[in-house]
């Protein structure tokens, strides 16, 4: 395959300028970093990346039907109570899965804490996340519709494309979606760490 045409899908997902949509609990906000298929609303979208800023304890809105992946990328940390079973969140950049329709409760350990968060529609999709630090091989999502999601979540990285084209350099809280088919290689340094969200949309069931 071509590598240019693949370039020129790259999304580049810049920090600066996204909107940030108010919690309707009041409890933080939130701002949307990609979301499929693009412009989907809550009731619509397959899967959904997002940054929240969290400053207050309170509930989590439900999502029946998707399954949530958190992972606090700064602050000092919380604790979550999903349908009853308390969890400590207290190291940064450990990806935490669990139901979105679970009851679930967020109390802050001390102070704000922002969280990085990727959603996906139970039977449309699956997700992947790894957060990788130093040097790592992102690898082509599977599937002629699958992508991968790289964000900036501490430092800066720079993603450099495994066939060709000019490296891509993320600040903090950038990012850059990838078409199928888009391999590269990651350079995080010695202090920045990279969210690789790996999207697969799921196989129709048989006479679905």
């Amino acid at each position: 395959m071509d590598p240019a045409p693949l370039m020129d899908r790259v999304q580049l997902l810049p920090a600066a300028g996204r909107a940030a949509a108010p919690w309707s609990n009041g409890g933080g906000v939130t701002r949307e970093i990609a979301a499929g298929p693009p412009g989907a609303g809550w009731d619509a979208f397959d899967w959904r990346v997002s940054l929240a800023d969290v400053d207050r304890d309170g509930p989590y809105s439900p999502l029946p039907g998707v399954r949530r992946v958190l992972t606090m990328v700064a602050g000092a940390g919380m604790e979550l109570t999903v349908d009853g079973e308390r969890t400590a969140v207290g190291e940064r950049f450990r990806p935490l899965s669990f139901p979105g329709g679970a009851a679930t409760d967020c109390r802050l350990a001390a102070g704000p804490v922002v969280n990085f968060n990727v959603m996906v529609r139970d039977g449309r999709c699956t997700a992947d996340v790894v957060m990788a630090r130093g040097r790592y091989a992102v690898r082509p999502a599977a599937g002629p519709d699958g992508a991968v999601l790289v964000a900036a979540v501490a430092g800066e990285v720079v993603l450099t494309p495994a066939a060709a084209g000019e490296p891509v350099r993320l600040g903090r809280y950038d990012a850059a979606l990838l078409p199928a088919g888009f391999a590269a290689g990651l350079d995080a340094g010695p202090d920045g760490v990279a969210a690789v969200v790996t999207l697969v949309p799921s196989a129709p069931s048989v006479g679905g």
